[in-house]
C-alpha cells in the first residue's frame, strides 16, 4: 500500500486530492509541522528535503508535487486523471503544474518563507510586501489565458485541477481577492463539491 506524508496547509493538498479522486490504496501521514517534525531524523530518512509531500511507494520514494500527481495518473490509468495517450496533450498538463510548481508556489512563498532568499530583514520585508503582487500577476496569467473550462484543460478533470485549487486557496492568505479572478474562483467553488474534495479537504484542517 501506498504511504503518503502531507501536512495542512501545504502543497500536499493536492496530491492527497489526486490520491483520493484515483481511488489510490494508500496510507495518509500527517506530519506536524509545529513540532518540526519534518526535521526529525526519522523524517529526513524518508525525504533528506525535509518537506511534504512524500509519496512512499513499492519501488520507492518520491518527492515532488508535479511528479506524484503524474505518477498517481499513470498508475491508476482507470481514473483518468491524464491523457496518458496523448503526448501533447499530456505535455499541456506537465507545463501547467510546473508553472505552478516552479513559478506560482515560490511567489507564495516570499510571502511566508523570505528567509529562505535572504537574512536582511528589510529584504524579507520588501519580499513580504511585493508577494501579493507577484502572486496577482501569476493568477492573472492563469485566469486569461492558460485555464481552459470547465476544468483547466478543458472537459476533463486531470491532475492539474487539485493542484489548481491548492493554490487558490491560498490567494487570500497572500493578500489577493480571489474576486479579481472569477474562472478560478469559480473552479475552486466546484471542486470543494466534489466528494473526494470534501473529504481530504476536512483532514488537512
Amino acid at each position: 500500500m501506498l504511504k503518503f506524508y502531507f501536512a495542512p496547509q501545504t502543497c500536499a493538498l493536492a496530491s492527497h486530492l489526486a490520491l483520493e479522486e484515483a481511488g489510490a490504496a494508500y496510507e495518509a501521514l500527517r506530519v506536524d509541522f509545529s513540532k518540526n517534525e519534518q526535521r526529525s531524523s526519522e523524517f529526513l530518512k524518508i525525504n533528506p528535503k525535509g518537506r511534504v509531500p512524500v509519496l512512499a511507494t513499492d519501488h520507492g520514494i518520491l518527492t515532488e508535487t508535479p511528479a506524484i500527481l503524474f505518477y498517481i495518473a499513470q498508475t491508476h490509468p482507470q481514473a483518468k486523471l491524464a491523457p496518458l495517450e496523448d503526448p501533447f496533450a499530456l505535455g499541456r498538463i506537465q507545463a501547467f503544474n510546473s508553472y505552478l510548481c516552479s513559478t506560482v508556489h515560490v511567489a507564495h512563498a516570499h510571502m511566508i518563507r523570505g528567509y529562505r532568499w535572504a537574512d536582511d530583514p528589510a529584504a524579507i520585508a520588501e519580499m513580504k510586501r511585493k508577494a501579493p503582487e507577484t502572486v496577482a500577476a501569476c493568477f492573472t496569467l492563469i485566469e486569461t489565458e492558460m485555464f481552459v473550462g470547465p476544468f483547466v484543460m478543458g472537459e476533463k478533470f486531470t491532475i492539474a485541477d487539485p493542484y489548481l485549487f491548492t493554490l487558490a486557496t491560498w490567494l487570500e492568505g497572500d493578500g489577493v481577492d480571489p474576486a479579481r479572478f472569477p474562472k478560478v474562483l469559480d473552479h475552486r467553488n466546484r471542486m470543494l463539491e466534489r466528494p473526494a474534495f470534501k473529504k481530504v479537504v476536512a483532514a488537512h484542517n
